[in-house]
């Protein structure tokens, strides 16, 4: 139940930086926190260069939902997906030198994306923008750079042309300042600080609650950052890879395992995975397991478990409706998570093998003959002897010979369990065997 606020309150939500996924969530919460404490105002202080998208759709859906009157306070500026969460707002208050527009989508090499990327940016700002009252076309070109528009208007003493604003013609995109945002009618007031805003709204300061994020929207945003994410994905795959390389289960792969499940529980909390990536997660998960667990070295299972999970970690970097700066960031997110899984497991490496719980793990200091060492076990007379198979040889697993049970290796075939074999050499302390066919 949200938290009950004074009648006629006022409710403060910043949106300063990056605009991600993490970020929906968090408007929700504050407009229902508003909603059900009928506040007057929902005020969103603006201060983003932009982000992705898909998230700032589902924040302007949020704002458009509401009954209660809302106010974008641009505060310094409200680039791209900024700009499309303030043309959202009933009313746009600006201090004076912000800016708001340039909201077109580019692709991975920063040219502009296609015209269904395009189509889909310039429509969801005109709507938006024709939704409360302001320019359907200005918005439109605040996207598209082909757009030109041609008109004069009066303001004032003054006369304004369509040549007088760089955006207004072809091949420039629309970024508006203040004062001429007030002057074409995009944003309604200058304010000098949010102070005096509310006291251009009437508002006491002690009626203005603001809605922070909680340390787990927090912890989330976190675990979802570009910057971060590659990192758990490295360390998680780390992990799954030391662990295929030593015998049984561990701690390498508890600490893969744990990385893994904060990135996919972090995106399927924020939207960006859903119920298809989960099961070609779970799946890959499950054939690293089996090759690690069940089938000796690293084979097919253990590739194509590998690949299901690359596939499953890259789709939920992307989105459900990802446009071309999300596949470069998810494709330069997964190039750093290669990088630093190299790196780092490089680095592990080394500092494992050199210390001293490695060394009485595994030691690798000299064994002479002299202190009563020997490789051989004295299996050189078994050879040209006959045998069973008591497990499956692939390459390796235990024969019977008069008897007693034996380490063995095959020649390279693959020998079932109960199969009549030979003695034909000795490697170190197990037997070499093959199959008797006579």
């Amino acid at each position: 139940m949200p938290l009950r606020l004074n009648a006629q309150s006022v409710v403060h939500v910043p949106i300063h930086g990056t605009i991600d996924m993490g970020l929906p969530n968090y408007i929700q919460r504050a407009v229902t926190i508003a909603e059900a404490n009928s506040a007057e105002f929902i005020i969103f202080d603006i201060d983003t260069f932009g982000g992705r998208v898909d998230a700032a759709t589902q924040i302007k859906d949020a704002i458009l939902g509401t009954d209660i009157s809302t106010i974008a306070f641009i505060n310094r500026r409200a680039i791209s997906a900024g700009a499309l969460i303030s043309l959202s707002c009933d009313t746009i208050f600006m201090t004076p030198g912000a800016t708001i527009g340039a909201a077109t989508a580019v692709d991975a090499e920063g040219e502009k994306a296609s015209e269904k990327v395009i189509s889909y940016m310039r429509e969801e700002m005109a709507a938006s923008a024709e939704a409360n009252g302001r320019s359907r076309e200005i918005a439109e070109a605040m996207v598209d750079e082909e757009i030109e528009i041609d008109f004069i208007l009066s303001v004032g003493n003054d006369t304004l042309n369509s040549g007088d604003i760089e955006g207004f013609n072809k091949g420039k995109l629309i970024t508006l300042s203040t004062d001429l945002a007030l002057k074409l009618g995009i944003a309604d007031e200058r304010v000098e600080s949010f102070l005096l805003l509310l006291d251009k709204l009437s508002i006491n300061e002690k009626d203005v609650i603001e809605v922070k994020e909680s340390w787990s929207e927090l912890l989330v945003r976190f675990l979802t950052n570009p910057t971060f994410a590659p990192i758990l994905m490295s360390l998680g795959m780390i992990g799954l890879f030391f662990e295929i390389k030593s015998p049984g289960f561990g701690v390498p792969g508890g600490i893969g395992l744990l990385c893994l499940a904060l990135f996919f529980g972090s995106h399927l909390l924020v939207g960006l995975a859903d119920a298809t990536e989960m099961l070609i997660l779970v799946g890959g998960l499950l054939m690293v397991l089996l090759e690690i667990l069940v089938i000796p070295g690293f084979g097919v299972a253990g590739i194509v478990g590998f690949l299901m999970i690359m596939y499953s970690l890259f789709t939920m970097l992307i989105g459900e409706h990802p446009l071309p700066e999300d596949f470069n960031i998810a494709m330069r997110s997964m190039s750093y998570s290669f990088i630093l899984m190299i790196g780092l497991g490089a680095l592990i490496f080394r500092a494992l093998t050199r210390s001293e719980y490695y060394k009485k793990l595994i030691p690798v200091s000299g064994q002479s003959s002299a202190e009563g060492y020997s490789i051989s076990k004295g299996y050189e007379n078994l050879v040209g002897e006959m045998g069973t198979t008591t497990t499956i040889l692939r390459p390796t697993g235990r024969v019977k010979i008069y008897g007693e049970n034996y380490q063995a290796m095959s020649s390279g075939e693959f020998i079932e369990s109960g199969e009549s074999v030979i003695v034909s050499g000795t490697d170190e302390n197990q037997l070499i065997v093959k199959k008797n066919n006579n």
